[in-house]
């Protein structure tokens, strides 16, 4: 595992987004990841894209993604480029999610501790507006993305009920299949939540981990069918990491983040290019 925390933070992935559609950033987004600049440029021929969809899936650590890789085999085997990067303090999910579709700084966005008001500073999906661009947001339940960039005019979709991880899924695959809109966002919070009860190794958090991996490959099977017209940028990128705690007895092992520490800020996304078929 790396002990050194990655150089590149997450708060420049948001105007790369931006400059993958051509349109200008949200206004307090840090500078653009010049790695994702130049494989956008690289991989769609100097054009631009006209869709984005990006896969959040919540708490898998940089060194969870390599240490398991065999369970990530489907998200390896799609991926052109995986972008190392660092969380943002406090690590955990609304800061951070807060700073990757703001571009900003905790201090400057507004969410620096485990709170889920909604974000009033320009967001990637402003900016998207701003073009004519429609969105969709998948989420579940009370999670983090389903509150902090709400009162923006575009769809949000927010599965309230048992299975909500499934339906979340279903629903974007629905979305895929209408090819209506611009740029679609899907959470899934399952590794989060069975790490938290059991420890980020644990049998059930690492089959989450697979089958985040599986959804993700169906999903990117999906778009390639039903995106055909499309330039599209598809992203796997988590949020945070995690490390693993002691839990109440010595038979008890449980898992957390938001520590100042490369298993919670360390992360490694990855990125697919998929050109329209001329």
């Amino acid at each position: 595992m790396n002990n050194e925390l990655n150089k590149t933070s997450l708060d420049t992935l948001c105007a790369s987004l931006a400059y993958a559609y051509g349109i200008k950033p949200p206004a307090q987004a840090a500078n653009a990841n010049e790695e994702l600049n130049a494989f956008i440029d690289s991989a769609f021929g100097g054009e631009k894209c006209d869709r984005v969809f990006m896969y959040n899936p919540d708490a898998i650590g940089q060194w969870i993604f390599e240490k398991y890789e065999h369970y990530v085999r489907e998200v390896k085997a799609l991926g052109d480029i995986e972008l190392p990067l660092r969380a943002v303090m406090p690590s955990v999910t609304p800061v951070c999610f807060g700073t990757m579709y703001t571009g900003a700084q905790p201090e400057v966005h507004g969410i620096q501790k485990y709170e889920k008001p909604v974000i009033k500073i320009d967001t990637l999906f402003d900016a998207l507006l701003r073009a004519g661009k429609k969105c969709a947001l998948i989420t579940t339940g009370n999670c983090s993305l389903s509150k902090i960039y709400l009162e923006r005019d575009m769809d949000y979709f927010i599965m309230e009920s048992e299975a909500s991880v499934d339906k979340a899924l279903a629903k974007a695959a629905e979305l895929i299949i209408a090819d209506e809109h611009d740029f679609i966002l899907c959470y899934n919070g399952n590794y989060d939540s069975r790490m938290h009860r059991s420890g980020p190794e644990s049998y059930d958090a690492i089959s989450e981990l697979r089958a985040n991996s599986h959804a993700f490959a169906q999903l990117c099977s999906l778009i390639r069918n039903n995106w055909k017209k499309h330039n599209t940028l598809v992203g796997f990128a988590m949020d945070h990491g995690c490390h693993a705690i002691d839990g109440d007895n010595e038979k008890e092992y449980y898992g957390s983040h938001g520590l100042d520490m490369p298993e919670d800020l360390n992360i490694l996304h990855t990125y697919k290019a998929i050109k329209a078929d001329k």
